[in-house]
């Protein structure tokens, strides 16, 4: 049997030591260290000032995090984390400028602010990952992370456990990024900030775990031919690239999970012939695809199954906030199957080229076979520029390899746009050969009506698409 090793990281140079997170217990309200030295500096917005309290208790402050959003043009925007596990009141003031009204999203939640001239009071019933928005300014708003309390990890036999306190970490030295092998608990506390890439390859039984900050790799964090793998809470601030990497892998799951990006390529969470996946609670605003689930690409190669995406929030700045099937192989046909997506938010869809529209997309190529996917309880509340859901057989001139193999058993269910003004929603095939068939719609529309066959574009190689009472 392996010994337990228990490693314990402190804070590097300008840190605090690491510390266990006490237990939850009713009403515990956690207010994080802000970021030491000068990354206090560096990090912070001031657009807002945001504090929290129990309620009727005494206002604590929040720090403030700078964050960049929207590709188009990238534009500082403001975050704040805490943790709790009751209700709290949340005062946040817009620093700059008159307020005429204020806005919580997702909707779905059901919080209102009181305005009082330029400070919007929230009561919160416990954990959310919410949007406040002052006037409709969609690009400098609020993101509120209210985390669950996590309780601290105790050791476990056969297992190493790594602890890194509130404060700056960087890799340990001749390290590129911080490496867990298989085993692992590694909890992320409270302020903690980790400047690199996480990265789990060939390992099983890693849980990262924790409300910390990943920022400043290539990706936020791998996970790359590996097997039995927990994330759940951590935030990643404006990776080079996607937000989570994982290729050939099986057996993931992915819980509270925030993130930001505004650079080019930059996905939330991608998935490469990875298959047995759940992610629950996230919270993803890219400038790139929020969700994307492909089969073959790069060094990873593999079918990809049975996926539970729910309870989640994306916010695509650019490109598709669900996007299934482009890559795969040119000479080992895929298949890209059991998909369901429930009980999701997308707060927003922005994409002006035609060929990456869609809220909610399946795009087929490189010889893959997706089948038996099901849209259940998905609000889109905007749609900037795109369409509600565009599933095509296609060979993309700049990433296909091949022409998908077909589309086949889809449905959706209690699937609403707020935004009118979207593009006609298309369904097609590539070829005889190469169709998509047996599309089922169930009360799916846009603000005042659900969607008749007169309002989707469905093409010749389209078979079987029906829209059914609810």
């Amino acid at each position: 049997m392996k010994p337990l090793a228990v490693v314990a990281l402190g804070a590097l140079a300008v840190g605090l030591p690491a510390q266990a997170t006490p237990a939850a217990a009713p009403g515990v309200l956690e207010v994080y260290p802000p970021p030491p030295g000068s990354d206090y500096y560096t990090s912070f917005d001031d657009t807002f000032t945001v504090r929290v309290r129990q309620p009727g208790g005494e206002w604590r402050n929040l720090y403030e995090y700078r964050v960049m959003v929207d590709l188009d043009k990238p534009q500082p925007a403001s975050m704040v984390t805490f943790g709790t596990s009751g209700p709290v009141e949340v005062a946040i003031q817009k620093n700059n400028g008159a307020v005429r009204h204020v806005a919580v999203r997702p909707a779905s939640r059901g919080i209102e602010a009181r305005l009082v001239g330029a400070i919007a009071y929230l009561k919160l019933d416990g954990p959310a990952n919410l949007s406040v928005e002052f006037d409709d300014d969609r690009l400098h708003n609020l993101h509120l992370f209210a985390n669950p309390i996590y309780p601290a990890a105790g050791p476990a036999k056969g297992r190493t456990l790594v602890a890194f306190g509130a404060g700056i970490h960087v890799p340990p030295p001749g390290q590129d990024s911080f490496r867990f092998e298989s085993n692992t608990d590694v909890r992320l506390a409270g302020g903690a900030i980790l400047k690199g890439q996480v990265d789990v390859a060939n390992a099983h039984d890693v849980r990262i775990v924790g409300p910390g900050i990943v920022k400043g790799g290539k990706e936020g964090i791998t996970v790359l031919h590996s097997q039995a793998i927990e994330i759940e809470g951590p935030i990643v601030i404006n990776p080079g690239h996607y937000t989570l990497m994982c290729g050939q892998s099986r057996g993931l799951t992915i819980r509270n999970l925030r993130t930001f990006s505004a650079g080019g390529w930059t996905d939330g969470i991608d998935l490469m012939a990875c298959s047995d996946v759940h992610i629950d609670g996230a919270f993803l605003r890219t400038s790139d695809d929020a969700v994307a689930i492909y089969a073959d690409r790069w060094d990873y190669h593999g079918d990809a199954r049975n996926y539970l995406v729910e309870n989640s929030t994306l916010w695509a700045d650019v490109a598709h906030p669900v996007n299934i099937g482009l890559h795969g192989s040119k000479d080992e046909p895929r298949t890209i199957e059991n998909l369901v997506f429930r009980n999701i938010d997308i707060l927003d869809h922005d994409e002006d080229d035609r060929d990456y529209q869609g809220a909610l997309a399946i795009t087929d190529g490189d010889n893959n076979l997706v089948r038996n996917v099901v849209f259940d309880d998905i609000r889109i509340d905007r749609i900037e520029e795109g369409m509600l859901f565009n599933f095509r057989v296609v060979f993309n001139q700049k990433y296909s390899l091949a022409p998908g193999r077909g589309i086949e058993n889809i449905v959706m269910r209690n699937v609403r746009s707020s935004s009118g003004n979207a593009n006609r929603p298309v369904i097609a095939g590539f070829d005889a050969h190469r169709t998509v068939r047996d599309v089922s719609l169930v009360d799916v529309g846009g603000p005042d009506r659900a969607l008749s066959l007169e309002d989707i574009d469905v093409g010749a190689y389209a078979e079987r698409v029906s829209i059914l009472p609810p």
